[in-house]
């Protein structure tokens, strides 16, 4: 059996001309129908969560929603596999979250469209078809999140929305370019990432690699961490980062290349530091993660030495999940 959470976002909307545009429309069951003869339909549980745009869940909601995966999951008879569609524009945030703070061994898979029902090239019923095989297939026991859209099968701790508006939007970051990657090095066009832990070809889920080992499952008592993105740009002198000490309980900085950032910003770095309150350095790069061989003033060295900490394998939206999902479970940032 397959449980379905249906939670709106493009695949689930319509164009309005009254609106003027794309707008939540379809049920999770008004989906399934539209997309047509799916693997292991006579066997699914739908349940009708909300009808959303991604971008109009708050943390809360997010956490809600993360608490019935996980009632799901530890029924004494589990599902197979679980299926979430979602909002693209915040589906990265989910699956992190899914893949952090539930145990891997079913399989969570998380998927959307770029189009909608109302495009000819509405890309809905394929994602979900991927989606539900993916879900139902032995394999994928033990692996926890993953992310599948266009055909490939992506792990959730990674998986990253690349292109605004390409049908193949989603790719892994983190990982070191070069390992069966192919990345568009012009802003603007469309990234072609090939990384991913499997692909769906036709009706065949293939896995590139067995299922690579776990980090510890956190077990947040919530998300209500109040943790901002604060970038950097050229001759910053902190004045954001100041403002969001007011508020905030940590915070994520985007620095430059390997986390160099303009000597300005040190003061207000030191003030959080000096409150105790965690400061996670990231980079504006796609790909590649911050490092501590620049020493000059700002550099991304001295940071590290100053107390920040590195992001890791993560970019800055990921990172930040990073960080409250740590705050809520009153562990170090990156607890393995």
């Amino acid at each position: 059996m397959i449980y379905f959470i249906a939670t709106g976002g493009t695949i689930a909307m319509r164009r309005s001309a009254a609106a003027g545009g794309n707008v939540p429309a379809l049920s999770g069951k008004e989906l399934l129908e539209l997309a047509g003869d799916l693997p292991g339909m006579e066997q699914v549980e739908i349940d009708e969560w909300e009808r959303l745009p991604g971008v109009h869940r708050d943390q809360a909601a997010l956490w809600a929603m993360r608490n019935r995966v996980r009632d799901v999951v530890s029924r004494p008879d589990p599902p197979a596999g679980i299926v979430i569609t979602h909002g693209t524009d915040t589906l990265e945030e989910t699956s992190y979250l899914l893949a952090r703070t539930v145990e891997p061994e079913v399989p969570v898979v998380v998927t959307g469209a770029m189009h909608t029902s109302s495009d000819a090239d509405w890309d809905g019923p394929r994602n979900l078809r991927d989606a539900f095989l993916v879900a139902a297939h032995p394999e994928s026991r033990g692996r926890g999140t993953m992310v599948v859209f266009a055909g490939r099968i992506l792990d959730g701790l990674y998986a990253t929305k690349l292109d605004s508006s390409s049908v193949d939007a989603f790719g892994e970051v983190g990982k070191s370019v070069g390992v069966g990657r192919s990345v568009g090095r012009e802003v603007g066009k469309s990234v072609e990432v090939g990384r991913s832990v499997g692909c769906v070809v036709g009706d065949r889920v293939i896995f590139h690699e067995p299922p690579a080992p776990r980090p510890v499952t956190l077990f947040p008592q919530n998300l209500s961490a109040e943790v901002p993105i604060v970038p950097f740009v050229l001759g910053d002198r902190g004045q954001l980062l100041a403002a969001a000490f007011d508020y905030a309980d940590g915070v994520v900085i985007e620095g430059f290349g390997r986390g160099n950032c303009p000597p300005g910003v040190l003061p207000a770095v030191q003030k959080w530091l000096a409150a105790g309150r965690p400061v996670v350095l990231s980079t504006r790069c796609p790909f590649g993660e911050v490092g501590g061989e620049y020493a000059f003033d700002g550099g991304g060295g001295q940071l590290l030495r100053m107390g920040v900490i590195p992001a890791g394998a993560r970019n800055s939206s990921l990172a930040r999940m990073e960080l409250v999902i740590s705050l809520g479970a009153e562990v170090p940032y990156g607890t393995a």
